[in-house]
């Protein structure tokens, strides 16, 4: 028999009755009390650890690439280094993957879920680290940021070098604390050269990127579910040009969904957690929202309407309100100012430049060829089935599939809000782009429709893979006999045909599927001049460095003030 207290989520076992289970001070009264407080400690631990593990694996690769002796300027030198990239990722993530196998032969299985724990942080920032690795390679001999001194690159250094020393930036809409972030780096570590050390962020955001949407969607889903739902998805956003805005929205929705989660909870949660849950939420997003404050915008509506279906309307109204203005207290402690700067200039600040993707179909978000898409035919790509290709067909009935299966999880239907919520702003804000003459950056949904979708798609197997391991749970149950024999041994427990070779198993796939999706997003940043984002690193290697010396691989040893700016024919 079990009880369970208001405000806390574990249960407890009801202590024997009798006169020494009345007694003060008893032993197991008091062993009962702080069990659960000893359950969430040793739980934190644990997270500390994952991530611990996650940040550290991040970081494996980028400094092994700093020793590759190459000129990342050769195609043949970029393959080679992307070779040996792969081969180092390869090489460590077997080593965690061997870990997880030797900890089920092991003392029975005892560490089996710490192993796989720390092999999923490890694959998660192994994977980043691959990026951030790549980066590093593009870079090898200059010191400048990925397309130095242009376009948003010089834009973000300049207005980083103002607030750094106490002056406004030029853009009081542009979100503070990316430019925080570089000035106060840059006195640390660069003698407050914003420039050389903006190339030290793209590195180490893109090497972020991994550990934290991991950490993330743990606080949904468990070490692998998180790694194969949400991390492997999130990978189609990852960027080491300026890291931080896909990485507020890989954030941002397991963020929300979370939120959205806890509300539901609300009414039954005790006064302190619940103050305190409200507050971390509010602090947290007032954080994403200082770093890029976009994608609050497409969601805003999505994510209204998940907190009204699940706000606690029967079980605690009070304690529902209580939360979300707990919640909104503590973000405009955090990003009120900025809020109020963007609710008074946004409305003022019009985007004119009309980019590649304005002048394609507004429905196609599947693939984004980014601002400088180089040479391109016929965009978007044709399909089979009226001009839609296989990919959008299958995205499209998963999300069907996930609605179907998850219509009462607040996982499922706050990420369909997302999405339904962008697609409706891009359209609005697109069909008054000619009356206008304006963007408002409306094709940057592309990022959001894709990444939501993408999940729902990835939650589709994890809401078949749960109902199948209900009915086998049920079935065991149903048709287990009156009594055991001592030696019989228990399902899975020789390995691959239960739960521990489906765990080994994922893992292996997830560690070929992130390294060679890690190896593409890698190779688009390698340097070239065929006006792609290929460019950015290869200006980089093309403008002359402070001290008035040529990059180490510049071409034919000539560089400029500016560098090669041959990109602008690309773009006109």
């Amino acid at each position: 028999m079990t009880v369970s207290t208001e405000g806390s989520a574990a249960v407890r076992p009801v202590p024997p009755s009798g006169p020494a289970a009345n007694a003060p001070g008893s032993s197991k009264s008091s062993d009962a009390d702080r069990a659960p407080r000893r359950a969430l400690r040793s739980r934190g631990g644990l997270l500390l650890l994952e991530a611990a593990v996650a940040f550290a694996a991040a970081l494996v690769l980028p400094l092994l690439a700093r020793g590759f002796k190459l000129n990342p300027l050769n195609r043949i030198a970029q393959v080679s280094g992307l070779a040996a990239i792969q081969l180092r990722f390869a090489l460590v993530g077997l080593l965690f993957i061997a870990a997880v196998v030797l900890a089920m032969r092991l003392r029975g299985g005892r560490h089996f879920d710490l192993a796989t724990r720390l092999a999923a942080a490890a694959l998660a920032g192994l994977a980043s680290g691959f990026v951030a690795a790549g980066a590093v390679v593009a870079l090898l001999g200059t010191p400048w940021p990925m397309f130095g001194l242009n376009g948003d690159s010089g834009r973000i250094v300049e207005w980083a070098h103002a607030v750094a020393n106490g002056q406004p930036s030029g853009s009081p809409v542009y979100p503070p604390m990316p430019l925080y972030t570089l000035g106060y780096y840059a006195e640390w570590f660069h003698g407050g050269n914003t420039a050389y050390a903006f190339k030290d962020l793209q590195i180490l955001g893109a090497a972020a990127f991994g550990p934290l949407v991991y950490l993330a969607w743990r606080m949904l889903l468990s070490p692998v579910r998180a790694l194969a739902f949400g991390v492997v998805p999130a990978f189609a956003l990852i960027d080491s040009y300026k890291p931080y805005s896909q990485t507020v929205l890989a954030l941002l929705i397991p963020v929300l969904v979370a939120m959205v989660v806890a509300l539901r909870r609300s009414g039954t949660e005790g006064w302190r957690p619940l103050l305190l849950k409200a507050a971390g939420f509010g602090v947290l997003l007032g954080v994403l929202f200082l770093t890029y404050s976009g994608w609050f915008l497409w969601s805003a509506a999505g994510v209204l309407f998940a907190a009204l279906l699940y706000f606690p309307w029967k079980t605690g109204r009070l304690k529902g309100a209580a939360f979300m203005g707990g919640a909104l207290a503590a973000f405009l402690v955090v990003a009120g100012r900025y809020l109020m700067v963007m609710l008074k200039e946004g409305q003022t600040t019009k985007d004119y430049n009309f980019r590649f993707d304005n002048f394609t179909d507004p429905a196609y978000y599947l693939m984004w060829r980014t601002d400088m898409p180089g040479k391109v035919g016929d965009w978007p790509p044709p399909g089979e089935f009226g001009g839609v290709g296989l990919f959008a067909l299958v995205t499209f009935v998963c999300l069907g599939a996930a609605i179907w299966l998850g219509l009462r999880k607040p996982l499922v239907v706050t990420i369909a809000a997302m999405f339904i919520s962008a697609w409706v702003m891009r359209m609005y804000i697109a069909s008054h782009m000619y009356e206008t003459q304006t963007v408002q950056l409306y094709t940057r949904t592309n990022n959001q429709l894709l990444y939501c979708g993408l999940i729902l798609c990835a939650l589709v197997a994890h809401l078949v893979s749960l109902k199948l391991a209900e009915r086998r749970t049920a079935s065991q149950t149903s048709e287990a006999p009156a009594t055991v024999p001592a030696t019989a041994p228990a399902v899975g427990s020789t390995g691959f045909p239960g739960r521990e070779g489906a765990v080994i198993g994922t893992l292996c796939a997830l560690l070929l599927l992130l390294g060679t999706v890690s190896s593409s997003m890698s190779d688009r940043y390698m340097p070239a001049q065929d006006g792609t984002y290929r460019i950015l690193p290869w200006v980089s290697h093309t403008i002359r460095q402070q001290d008035g010396k040529c990059p180490k691989f510049a071409p034919k040893g000539e560089c400029s003030k500016d560098g090669d700016q041959s990109w602008l024919s690309y773009i006109r």
